[in-house]
């Protein structure tokens, strides 16, 4: 068997169970944060706020994640836009994807300068604060505009494990996501 098909076969096996785990309840986290200068404990991890995080944009694509460790904390992925990249003109000619935790867009013909692509796009990792908000993010679909407010973040595991959100949207590739802890989101 070729090495082509035993990717697509993983990759459909993996699909499958996620889909298949997709109903899973994720437990509101255990605490509120009120200032930036204290740590909290959710989820069964230790989260410690980098920068406030007040944001709007338009929802280019929403994936859900039930399978990976990172689904404990962050069941929904947005791939957001804005400036440019919320313009429905130049959407129109860009081919947008999650996979895996990334975001992947492609276009045939730029609409705009591909740094402005690269700039005003972004996958987020979205933790929610409570359970409202986790169903609010669940119910997000490409198109709707969102505005949230919480912070970036770091989450640690008492095994040593982290994942720590990036704190600048001049980067690309791994490690460039957001990792936000939604204290509220308004969709629409």
């Amino acid at each position: 068997m070729s090495f082509g098909r035993l990717v697509v076969i993983a990759l459909l096996l993996a699909g499958g169970y996620q889909y298949w785990h997709t109903h899973r309840h994720h437990a509101p986290a255990t605490a509120v944060v009120a200032s930036i200068d204290r740590e909290w404990d959710a989820y069964g991890y230790h989260i410690v706020p980098l920068e406030k995080f007040d944001f709007a944009a338009r929802v280019l694509r929403s994936e859900h994640y039930s399978m990976d460790r990172e689904s404990q904390l962050a069941p929904v992925d947005l791939a957001l836009g804005w400036g440019p990249m919320a313009d429905p003109a130049v959407l129109a000619k860009v081919s947008i994807t999650q996979s895996h935790r990334f975001y992947y867009w492609h276009v045939d013909e730029f609409p705009i300068p591909r740094r402005e692509i690269e700039i005003h796009s972004a996958n987020m990792h979205m933790v929610p604060a409570s359970a409202e908000v986790e169903r609010t993010l669940k119910s997000i679909t490409a198109g709707q505009q969102v505005t949230f407010a919480g912070y970036l973040i770091e989450a640690r595991a008492a095994d040593g494990w982290h994942w720590r959100s990036s704190l600048t949207r001049e980067d690309t590739g791994a490690g460039a996501c957001e990792l936000v802890w939604v204290e509220r989101i308004d969709a629409r």
